[in-house]
Parts: C-alpha cells; sequence; structure tokens
C-alpha cells in the first residue's frame, strides 16, 4: 500500500510517499520512496523541495497561495514524466492519506478515519492547540476539496499515546472545575516520536511489549520526556501544551506561573505578548542570545561564549531533572533512550545528561556514544551498566504510514 504522509504547519506542507503494508511491519521491509516539503506556503515566493528515492531533488521557488495549492503542486511533480517515483505512476497509486495532527483531546485515543465528526471533533480541539490543529485540518481540506472521497484518510494524533497516562499523571492540582469545565489537564505530546523508538527499542532487544520499561527522551528544536512502563505511558513532561516540561530550542518549558504576572506588572507586554516570549524567544535562544540550534551552541560553548556554556547546562541540568523523577515513579527502568535531532547527534550534550547518574546505575560509554552520531542506531552504555542507554533514530512518518494501513485495513494495533 502506497501512502501519503502528510504534516502540514501554518505555512508549510511537509510530505513522504511510504511503501507499506501489515505484511512488512514485522521484517520493517516497508520504505519511504519519495519526500519533500513546501515552505512560506502563502507567499510568492515559497520555497519548494521534492526528491524521489534515488533521484536528485527538484527544487524552485514559486508562488503557493495556500496548502490546497501545496498539495496540487506536489501531485503536479508526481504526475510529471520526468519524475520517477517506485510504484508511482499518478495520484491513482496512492491508495491512503494520513494525516499528522496535533492534539486529540480526551476524545482520540488513537488513529481514526476522518469523516466529517472526526473533522468537526479535531477543529474542537483547536483552542487547546491554536497553533497546530487549524493547520492540520487546513491539509485535510484541501485533500478532500482535490480528491473528494476517492481516497480514505486517516487522522494521528500526537497525545494518543499519553492518553493511557494515569488520573494522578495528567491532573493539575487546580481547581478541579476547571478540568470538568475546560479539559485544563496534561496530554503530552510527540506521542508518535515516544511511541516508534519504544516500539524499536522492543523490537532491538527482543522483549514483548509489557516488559518495555524505559524513558525516551525526544530532544529537537521541542522537546519531551516520556515515562514508558509495560509499554505505556504514564507520564510525560509537555502539558495542556508543548509549552511545559525541558528546555527547548526557543520554549521556556518549566517556569514559576508567577513569572508571567511579575513581567505583566514590569510592562513587558501583554499577556499574549509574554506567551509569545515564552514560546519563541525563550529556551536555548532566549539564555544565549545567539542561537537555538544546538549545533551553534556547542561551537560557542567550545569557544568560551558563556551564555551558550550556562544553555548547555541548564538543557541538560532539566533533562537529566525528569530521568531522576521518572527513574523514581517507575521504580527503576531498563533503559533511557535518545532521539530526535539533538538526541541523536549531539556527543556532548548525552555525555552531560548522563554524568553524575552512575548511582542510579546508568554508565555511558564514551567511545560508543562519539560514534552515536548520523542516524546511527547504537546502544551507548558500558557492559556492565545497569540502566542502558541507547540512541535510536525516530521515524514517526513511518508510524504514521503504518497506523493509517492498520486503520484502513481495520487491524488491531500492537504497539
Amino acid at each position: 500500500m502506497n501512502v501519503f504522509v502528510l504534516n502540514c504547519g501554518s505555512s508549510s506542507v511537509k510530505f513522504q510517499i511510504i511503501n507499506t503494508d501489515l505484511d512488512m511491519f514485522e521484517n520493517d521491509s516497508d520504505h519511504r520512496v519519495a519526500k519533500g516539503l513546501i515552505e512560506r506556503v502563502g507567499k510568492d515566493d515559497a520555497i519548494i523541495r521534492l526528491e524521489a528515492e534515488g533521484q536528485e531533488a527538484v527544487k524552485a521557488v514559486e508562488p503557493i497561495h495556500d496548502h490546497r495549492e501545496a498539495i496540487l503542486r506536489i501531485k503536479k511533480w508526481m504526475e510529471d514524466p520526468n519524475t520517477k517515483i517506485q510504484g508511482i505512476h499518478s495520484w491513482d497509486d496512492i491508495q491512503a492519506i494520513g494525516h499528522r495532527v496535533v492534539h486529540g483531546g480526551e476524545k482520540f485515543t488513537k488513529s481514526v478515519k476522518i469523516d466529517k465528526d472526526v473533522l468537526s471533533e479535531i477543529e474542537e480541539c483547536s483552542d487547546l492547540a491554536p497553533l497546530h490543529n487549524p493547520a492540520n485540518l487546513k491539509g485535510i481540506q484541501a485533500c478532500y476539496e482535490i480528491f473528494g472521497d476517492k481516497i480514505l484518510q486517516v487522522a494521528v494524533f500526537d497525545t494518543a499515546f499519553h492518553s493511557t497516562m494515569p488520573e494522578e499523571a495528567y491532573m493539575y492540582a487546580i481547581p478541579l472545575e476547571y478540568y470538568e469545565k475546560y479539559k485544563v489537564r496534561r496530554y503530552g505530546f510527540h506521542g508518535t516520536s515516544h511511541r516508534y523508538v519504544a516500539y524499536r527499542y522492543r523490537k532491538l532487544v527482543k522483549i514483548p511489549r509489557e516488559e518495555v520499561n524505559v524513558i525516551t527522551l525526544h530532544l529537537g528544536n521541542g522537546c519531551s520526556a516520556a515515562a514508558i512502563q509495560k509499554g505505556k505511558s504514564i507520564n510525560t513532561t509537555m502539558g495542556l501544551t508543548p509549552l511545559e516540561g525541558l528546555v527547548m530550542g526557543t520554549r521556556s518549558g518549566d517556569i514559576d506561573p508567577a513569572i508571567i504576572e511579575y513581567l505583566f506588572n514590569k510592562g513587558i507586554g501583554s499577556v499574549a505578548e509574554i506567551f509569545n516570549i515564552l514560546n519563541k524567544k525563550s529556551g536555548l535562544m532566549g539564555v544565549s542570545g545567539i542561537s537555538n540550534d544546538m549545533r551553534d551552541l556547542e561551537k560557542a560553548a567550545a569557544e568560551g561564549h558563556h551564555r551558550a556554556q550556562l544553555a548547555l547546562k541548564i538543557f541538560a541540568l532539566r533533562v537529566k531533572k525528569y530521568i531522576g523523577a521518572y527513574m523514581a515513579e517507575m521504580n527503576g527502568v531498563n533503559a533511557i533512550i535518545f532521539t530526535a535531532g539533538i538526541g541523536e547527534n549531539s556527543v556532548l550534550i548525552r555525555k552531560m545528561v548522563c554524568e553524575g547518574l552512575e548511582n542510579l546505575g546508568l554508565e555511558l560509554d564514551d567511545e560508543l556514544n562519539k560514534q552515536a552520531v548520523g542516524g546511527k542506531c547504537l546502544k551507548i552504555s558500558k557492559e556492565g551498566s545497569r540502566v542502558a542507554v541507547w540512541v535510536i533514530p525516530t521515524n514517526e512518518e513511518l508510524l504514521l504510514a503504518r497506523d493509517t494501513v492498520r486503520v484502513v485495513k481495520d487491524a488491531p494495533r500492537r504497539w
């Protein structure tokens, strides 16, 4: 089955075409045959990059005024005789579309076929994710406008994996009526990534799902940790929104809530403006003053830039804090798993996070740690370490494609 995996942002359309089916899951024989990204959607100078596997990428700058035009541009490229995509000659060779949807609220605890009722319920969740769900909906609606009901569409939710959290983990210690009336609670995000790397760990060490007791660390521009016990998420660092938890590229992560009122009273700006600062001008960028890119900060820190060094220390300390908390909550774990851009590539951050955790049974192998870059999947702890440390590259798009197949074929989800 050829699945068109779509991830729509407010001004971007990212996609992959993945050939996958139920019989491919067990031996990981499914594979990507094309990918692409259109940025600056809504502008006359949208940046286009489209690539079939094994071919040179098509790059262009063109007017792309909305998500519908972006998807039509991808369709035009797919059907161009000069485009050679394995198993794809026209859009008729696409059997399903899988959409990433950030927030499913309490309604969606698994991936679902999209219909009018599902669309309406996703829209109802938009006030919980105003920066994400409306963009996801634009992609879904554009596909309906272009293809009608000819192709089945599936929604895969970032929040779904964390729906197994117990009440004491997802509730906030605020008046209960705010949960009852407005559904103010912890939802968690990056669920497809946490779920995927936990699944890959299970396959690598050859254990059943019920024996997977790990802490997964999704460290990229957005960051979150998850406590996964007996194969299920029991806690995670992001909350009602993706602002809570770890320090991120431009997000503050955990802060004293009173800071918002304090800054407001100091005339920094409106509440909305202060939240914009916390979301887009804080984190690594805010502390360092130079970049939200870990590569830039590591270089600057090595050259003696104090604020860059401080940003790295704060970042690592926050991750370490949650490792300790989740190990206590779970009464120990089998493994710590690093993933996403920073987690998969930053030798320094992994070392800084793991240092000082020896008494918890975690011993990093420095030489193996140095080898785990560039997409390598590798165990990087010492042979005698009671807690294993792994680097496992994430593949959210593959999980989206697989879930789409399961939903279309009404097959049970094993993970």
